[in-house]
C-alpha cells in the first residue's frame, strides 16, 4: 500500500471516531514512525511502505482512537521550533505558552539573569528561554521525579546542560537562591471542572499538573507567595493563568507587593499570562 492510501485510510478511521484533527494526526504519526518530516509524505505519496511499518501504524492509530494525545504516541512535541520529549508525567506544551517566552526574552535579551521555573514539567519554558538568553542560567523544579528526568533529557538534547539544573522539589520546601525571573505555568483548573476537560487531557495528562484546587488558585497563590521570597528586588514573575482568572490573580499580586507590568492575551483574547515586578524588600 502506498503512502497516500494508507494515510487516507487512517484519516478516515480517525474521522469516524470523532477525532477532529484526523488528517493532520494521521500524517504526524506516520512521519514519526518512518523517521521523516511530514512534508516527505506529501511529496512522496506514491511510495509503497512495508508491512512492518503498517503494523506499527495500525497500533498507533488505535491509540489515537482511544484519545491518547499525538505527542504521547510520538513521544515528542514541537515547541519554540524545537522538539521536546514528553510523556504522561508532563503536560503537552501548548502554543499559547510561547507568547510568554516571546515576551520574556524580549525584555531580558542580552542580559545575564538567574531564572527559576516552578512546575517545570518537560522543561520547555525554561529551556526555550535559555536557548535565546545564552548568558543566563536557570533551575527548574517539579514535584514529579519522572518529569524532572524528562526535563534533564530535553536539556541534554538541546545542549543546555551547562545552563540549566533540574531538581525534584515540593515548592513549599524550596528556599534556595535569589532570582531575576521566576516563570511558572502552575495547575489552575478548578477541581470541579477537571471532568469537563477533553478525554485527551483527563485520561492521559497528569492530574497533578492540572488541578488547581477548589477555585483553581491554590497553586497560583503558592507560586506568588514563594516568589515574593525568592525574587530579587525588581525581579519579575511571569505567571500563566486560566482564561477567567485575571481579576483575582491581579488582586493577589497587588496585595503581595507586586506591580503588573504586562499582560499577555491568548488567541481568543483572554488574559493568559501576567508579568509583574516585585517592589521593595519583603
Amino acid at each position: 500500500m502506498n503512502l497516500e492510501n494508507i494515510i487516507k485510510k487512517a484519516s478516515q478511521i480517525l474521522k469516524n471516531n470523532c477525532v477532529h484533527s484526523h488528517e493532520l494526526d494521521a500524517q504526524i504519526i506516520l512521519a514519526d514512525i518512518m523517521g521523516v518530516k511530514r512534508e516527505y509524505l506529501i511529496t512522496n505519496d506514491q511510495i509503497n511502505i512495508s508491512e512492518k511499518i503498517i503494523k506499527k501504524y495500525d497500533i498507533a492509530i488505535r491509540r489515537r482512537i482511544n484519545r491518547e494525545p499525538v505527542a504521547y504516541i510520538t513521544g515528542k512535541k514541537e515547541f519554540w521550533s524545537k522538539d521536546f520529549i514528553v510523556n504522561q508525567a508532563t503536560l503537552v506544551p501548548r502554543p499559547e505558552t510561547e507568547l510568554l517566552i516571546y515576551k520574556v526574552i524580549n525584555f531580558f535579551r542580552n542580559k545575564r539573569i538567574n531564572i527559576l521555573d516552578i512546575g517545570t514539567g518537560s522543561g520547555c519554558i525554561l529551556l526555550s528561554i535559555l536557548k535565546e538568553l545564552n548568558l543566563s542560567r536557570g533551575i527548574g523544579i517539579d514535584i514529579s521525579a519522572k518529569a524532572i528526568q524528562t526535563a534533564k533529557a530535553n536539556a541534554k538534547n538541546l545542549n543546555l546542560l551547562n545552563q540549566s539544573k533540574f531538581k525534584t522539589y515540593d515548592l513549599v520546601k524550596y528556599n534556595t537562591g535569589k532570582y531575576d525571573l521566576i516563570v511558572s505555568n502552575p495547575p489552575y483548573i478548578p477541581s470541579k471542572d477537571i471532568n469537563n476537560l477533553s478525554k485527551d487531557i483527563i485520561n492521559y495528562e497528569p492530574k497533578v499538573a492540572l488541578d488547581g484546587g477548589l477555585d483553581g488558585l491554590d497553586l497560583i497563590k503558592k507560586v506568588i507567595y514563594k516568589s515574593n521570597y525568592l525574587l530579587k528586588r525588581n525581579g519579575q514573575l511571569a505567571l500563566e493563568i486560566g482564561f477567567n482568572q485575571y481579576q483575582k490573580v491581579s488582586s493577589i499580586l497587588k496585595c503581595c507587593g507586586f506591580r503588573e507590568i504586562s499582560k499577555i492575551y491568548d488567541y481568543n483574547l483572554n488574559v493568559r499570562c501576567i508579568i509583574s515586578t516585585k517592589l521593595g524588600y519583603f
